[in-house]
């Protein structure tokens, strides 16, 4: 596709440029786009009415419209996402390490942009002002592919992007949008090598999957999200309540939400009831295992896929463990590499499971929720990644850089 390849040549090309570009022009673009994004407001809902409409339309389920639709407090987020990357440090140019060797070399490790990020990703229209202020501020350029379901969203979100890009004396080509919804696109797109320099799908597991098992461009894997709480025996049933509440409910269709419940056997009995009764007024219906299911009749019965399942809906499965190591050995076979909480009283359980749960983020006493850029003090994140090369967890301004040696000598000669 001639079109694709043009995209890719004004990308790298745009690349040169927005690597030097300082971090008060980036500052100022930044602060612009977001006073773009809150004019253009009326325009940008239009549009996501139009997306959602056709969702529906669909039969797209409730948690998935939830991802797609916009309004006012969310438009305000995006903006206070760019507002916040433009406070942020910037990353290009640190020096990482300094070292002077006998023979007088200086031998630096320094920051600099990767150059060229393409990004697959599904439904969420705030990814597309999320992606272009973390790559701009590292230096990169972006190529978008966001889901058909999202195009004009999508669409609109740029036109205002490349409003403030235009007036603050940018190329707009450091953000492009893929407007074809034709699979091919995607194709090419993970086979791009001359002109991109790295891959960040960001959607359901097939489509991750997909991109990891097919692109020649390398991946950066961000990962579906089967994120589990344990409930310690010693733990505190109004914190577990609520942080499980929290995890479970507030957002139902996104990765960091907790998709599977792990239960000491000493306070089952007691604790599962009040969960159950907790949850189901807000319509969650359990998947358990045998015993959980003899203290709790009214729940299903799980079966061994629900316990590696990420349900983006109002069900949770549910396992009952005898110790700790049950729990850990649980949860690192279930798990996808997210988010992992534990609720406990007891400080060395709590420290076992940090350091035992292979996972991306592992909290004590706190909602699986917080695994996000915005709450970790990045500004946004361009994705949570759930590999363990280059980037690990909710990824901000320093992994979208890469580093470079800078030798400085005075004749040396090997």
């Amino acid at each position: 596709m001639t079109e694709l390849l043009e995209m890719g040549k004004r990308a790298r090309a745009a690349a040169r440029v927005s690597g030097l570009l300082g971090e008060n022009k980036k500052n100022e673009v930044l602060l612009a786009a977001a006073e773009a994004l809150l004019a253009a407001e009326a325009e940008i809902l239009a549009a996501n009415a139009e997306d959602v409409k056709k969702a529906r339309e669909r039969g797209i389920s409730e948690a998935l419209i939830d991802r797609l639709s916009l309004n006012h407090a969310r438009i305000a987020g995006m903006a206070e996402g760019l507002q916040q990357v433009a406070s942020l440090k910037d990353p290009v140019g640190e020096l990482v390490s300094m070292e002077k060797r006998p023979n007088g070399l200086e031998i630096m490790n320094r920051r600099v942009p990767i150059g060229v990020v393409g990004m697959i990703y599904e439904s969420r229209p705030n990814v597309t002002a999320d992606a272009f202020g973390l790559c701009f501020k590292a230096g990169n350029t972006v190529i978008l592919k966001g889901g058909s379901d999202a195009l004009q969203s999508n669409m609109a979100i740029v036109k205002a992007l490349h409003r403030a890009l235009a007036a603050c004396g940018v190329t707009t080509d450091v953000l492009q949008l893929i407007e074809s919804t034709d699979r091919e696109t995607v194709q090419q797109l993970m086979r791009m090598n001359e002109y991109v320099d790295v891959l960040i799908p960001r959607g359901g597991a097939g489509q991750i999957h997909s991109v990891v098992q097919n692109s020649t461009v390398p991946v950066i894997e961000t990962g579906t999200g089967n994120c589990h709480v344990f409930v310690d025996e010693s733990a505190d049933f109004d914190m577990a309540l609520d942080i499980i509440d929290n995890a479970k409910t507030s957002r139902l269709g996104v990765c960091n939400a907790c998709e599977s419940l792990v239960i000491h056997e000493k306070i089952a009995e007691e604790f599962l009831p009040k969960l159950y009764e907790r949850l189901t007024k807000k319509e969650i219906t359990f998947r358990a295992d045998e015993q959980a299911k003899s203290i709790c009749n009214e729940m299903e019965p799980a079966t061994e896929e629900d316990f590696a399942k990420e349900y983006l809906d109002r069900l949770v499965s549910v396992r009952i463990v005898p110790d700790i190591t049950a729990a850990i050995a649980h949860i690192n076979q279930y798990n996808t590499g997210h988010s992992e909480a534990i609720v406990t009283k007891d400080y060395a359980n709590a420290m076992r499971f940090l350091n035992e749960v292979d996972a991306a983020a592992v909290y004590v006493n706190a909602s699986t929720r917080f695994t996000d850029g915005f709450e970790f003090g990045f500004g946004a994140e361009i994705g949570i990644s759930t590999q363990k090369l280059h980037a690990r967890g909710p990824m901000g301004l320093k992994a979208l850089t890469t580093t470079k040696y800078v030798i400085m000598g005075n004749g040396q000669i090997r």
